[in-house]
């Protein structure tokens, strides 16, 4: 019994320290609260649960078949951190030069985020990138290599597996609580204290796609150094 718990934490937990550091969800509350501006907190609990599923989705699903999808269409995972990588410096950038909260031009109305234009934001950008974006879709990948390691169908792999399945389930919580208490965290940190916190998560997440497109890039060109060498 002890030895199917170690199972199921090892794969739990490497889950957890492999995934959860990159989606950072208490980073992803300011931008949340500030992308949903004029919704009402019914709104908001809504949302923020639909984007709980459609991370826990799309992480599973990058862990068991995202280096199938790559392999069939002939992708390989450093074009798609570059890809993935400039469209969270997009986001990121719209969100550094967007207006505070408190300036007379950007009213908030809470009557503009309305059900329908959540459903419309739940998936992109709310989802993605902002809360699972190409850094985590890659390290899912990442993981779910390592899970491929063993194809054999035995009891030590189902647990494995159902390890993995409740890290996810615990990354996606984590996401929950983070955007259903945004309002409240960032309440407390008072209108300027928001405005200052929003910025500095902006300008991380810029960073993050910079990293992430420099990985990318990085790994092209040493591919491609690899393959010149073969030439010669």
């Amino acid at each position: 019994m002890i030895n199917y718990f170690t199972i199921v934490a090892s794969s739990f937990l490497f889950v957890l320290g492999a995934i959860l550091p990159i989606v950072n969800p208490p980073a992803i509350a300011p931008i949340y609260w500030t992308l949903t501006s004029g919704a009402t907190n019914q709104v908001r609990k809504i949302l923020a649960k639909k984007i709980a599923i459609n991370v826990f989705i799309m992480v599973l699903v990058a862990i068991f078949l995202g280096n199938y999808v790559l392999s069939l269409f002939g992708i390989s995972l450093a074009v798609v951190r570059v890809g993935g990588g400039l469209i969270v410096v997009v986001a990121a950038w719209k969100l550094l030069n967007a207006e505070d909260p408190d300036t007379n031009i950007h009213k908030i109305n809470t009557e503009t985020f309305t059900l329908e234009k959540a459903r419309r934001s739940a998936f992109y950008p709310l989802t993605f990138p902002i809360s699972c974006g190409p850094g985590t879709i890659a390290a899912s990948i990442t993981v779910g290599a390592s899970l491929q390691q063993n194809t054999q169908l035995n009891l030590a792999t189902s647990l494995s597996l159902l390890g993995t399945v409740l890290g996810v389930l615990a990354v996606s919580l984590a996401v929950y609580f983070s955007l259903r208490f945004a309002v409240q965290f960032l309440h407390r940190l008072g209108q300027s204290g928001t405005v200052i916190f929003m910025r500095m998560s902006a300008f991380i997440l810029l960073c993050i796609g910079v990293q992430i497109m420099w990985t990318g890039i990085h790994d092209l060109v040493l591919s491609l150094y690899s393959e010149a060498l073969k030439l010669q």
